[in-house]
């Protein structure tokens, strides 16, 4: 059973001058499996691109349900296509104006407990790897160097199952 939760964070790539200073950013687009938290998928924008526009990268068509933040709220039709036995199970807009709807704020928090998972891969790249910054000009060479960063991640994340060696304590 395949479940896909996806999240994007940036960081600066894009070549906007503020001051005398031109910044770059980037944006991540990674693809997870909920229950092995492996990336099977990434995808690498400027950062002035919409989260929605790239989720069909991001699929690859096995998924059974499929989670997101709300992003990806109005992207059903997108599903459905790439991934027609997947499920939606995307966070909504639970506020209007100032009213609040209870029930689905508590199914958002549901759904946002097995999102969560995705954040430990991200935070494997970010944190043991050191992908915070970007090191490069250009999107080419930044976007190979979050692909290999994205394989060693599932390598230190598997590596207890692959070694079958005992957890240390």
């Amino acid at each position: 059973m395949w479940s896909n939760c996806w999240r994007s964070w940036s960081t600066r790539f894009r070549r906007p001058k503020k001051g005398n200073e031109w910044h770059f950013g980037l944006k991540a687009h990674v693809g997870v499996d909920s229950q092995s938290k492996v990336i099977d998928s990434v995808v690498v924008t400027p950062a002035n691109t919409a989260d929605c526009k790239v989720l069909g990268q991001l699929l690859h068509g096995k998924e059974s349900r499929v989670y997101g933040d709300q992003a990806y709220k109005s992207q059903t039709e997108v599903i459905r296509s790439r991934a027609p036995k997947a499920k939606d199970f995307t966070n909504r807009q639970c506020k209007w104006k100032h009213m609040i709807n209870e029930a689905i704020k508590a199914k958002n928090r549901t759904k946002s407990r097995i999102r969560s998972r995705v954040e430990h891969s991200i935070g494997v790249i970010k944190r043991v790897f050191g992908f915070k910054k970007v090191r490069y000009r250009g999107l080419a060479k930044n976007g190979n160097r979050l692909f290999v960063t994205a394989a060693l991640a599932n390598i230190f994340l598997v590596r207890y199952t692959l070694l079958g060696a005992v957890h240390p304590q």
